[in-house]
């Protein structure tokens, strides 16, 4: 009896303390949990696994990885100038040299008494800035051929197909050294599959058989002639004699650093007269500041060394006394407004010339 009495009395006192939780209770938000927490303990009782990865070799690493690379652009204005011919190379600037300096350095090493290679080829390494107008922007690589006053041996096999029509044109073609020079029937050989283009390193054409040249759009490709190549024009003799003897170079950007460009091609070789090598050396920097993007107070060619195998020696030369420095914009009305103070001026001195004369 007593057992019951008191199981009783504790029955009433929970059933007093749930009333009370239940007054002070009385919205539904406070009953719902809170948004997110289910979801969290859910993700708490599931096993994360850990997979264990083993060696793997550098070649076949995720290339995402961002190293810090170093800048390839070489800059040493913030080093020293030597004050004698003693020096550490590597704590002071670059000498710079003439190309005539160069040249004759390179003779030296390449004596009969050291490495005894006279004729050995002179290279052109040139850096370049391939930052576009805008800084998010880059010059695209680049394929080019320039023009040179000096011919030399430069080792290519080039055999060059010219598509024309007139006797005239077909004559000239011929005179100037193409390998092969037609007009409709070559066509029709290269459709039929007579003759194939991959024989040929250059493909140059006349305007006037361009609508027939179309139907080898597809056939070219690449070596479809265009005005831009240079591979189209009227002047046919002079794209012969740039393309069979011309200077062949590439500009490539870095993989890791867009704005890095290089140019590694050859001017002649070291039996040549040094002022031959000079002008075919300004050819080449003049062909491929052409190319410049239109960046103001900016350099495009960084740097230019002149390196003859087998002697791995890189001398320094000052580009910019063949080309300019640096890119000046001007505007139709500005030449004009140059030109109308120059003929004031022109006036204003014949009047004082008249005046003193009298």
């Amino acid at each position: 009896m007593f057992s019951l009495i008191s199981s009783m009395r504790s029955v009433l006192v929970r059933q007093q303390n749930v009333d009370k939780l239940r007054s002070l209770h009385t919205t539904p938000l406070c009953e719902a949990a809170r948004k997110g927490t289910r979801e969290k303990a859910r993700k708490k009782k599931v096993k994360v696994e850990v997979k264990k990865v083993g060696f793997i070799p550098h070649n076949q690493r995720d290339k995402k990885v961002n190293l810090q690379r170093q800048n390839l652009h070489f800059d040493d204005s913030w080093k020293q100038v030597p004050q004698d011919n003693v020096y550490v190379l590597k704590y002071y600037r670059w000498p710079v040299y003439t190309v005539a300096e160069a040249i004759q350095c390179h003779r030296e090493t390449h004596h009969p008494s050291i490495y005894n290679v006279p004729n050995a080829p002179l290279n052109v390494e040139i850096e370049l800035d391939m930052q576009a107008e805008k800084k998010n922007r880059f010059v695209d690589n680049f394929q080019r051929m320039a023009m040179i006053p000096h011919k030399f041996d430069h080792g290519e096999e080039r055999k060059i197909l010219v598509f024309t029509k007139g006797n005239e044109e077909i004559s000239e073609a011929r005179q100037a050294g193409a390998s092969l020079v037609g007009g409709i029937e070559l066509i029709k050989d290269i459709t039929n599959g007579e003759l194939l283009l991959s024989d040929y390193q250059f493909v140059i054409a006349h305007p006037n058989i361009l609508p027939e040249l179309i139907a080898l759009r597809g056939l070219m490709k690449r070596k479809f002639p265009n005005p831009r190549s240079e591979t189209l024009g009227t002047n046919l003799a002079e794209m012969i004699e740039r393309f069979s003897n011309g200077i062949s170079y590439t500009a490539t950007k870095d993989e890791h650093q867009q704005d890095f460009g290089f140019i590694s091609t050859s001017v002649g070789t070291l039996d040549m007269d040094t002022t031959k090598l000079e002008e075919n050396l300004r050819s080449l920097l003049n062909d491929v500041n052409s190319v410049r993007p239109k960046r103001e107070g900016e350099h495009f060619i960084k740097r230019v060394l002149l390196k003859s195998p087998p002697s791995s020696e890189r001398l320094k030369i000052d580009a910019f006394k063949y080309i300019p420095e640096f890119y000046v914009k001007t505007s139709n009305k500005t030449s004009a407004k140059s030109n109308e103070a120059l003929d004031q001026e022109d006036e204003s001195s014949e009047k004082q010339q008249a005046i003193a004369a009298q």
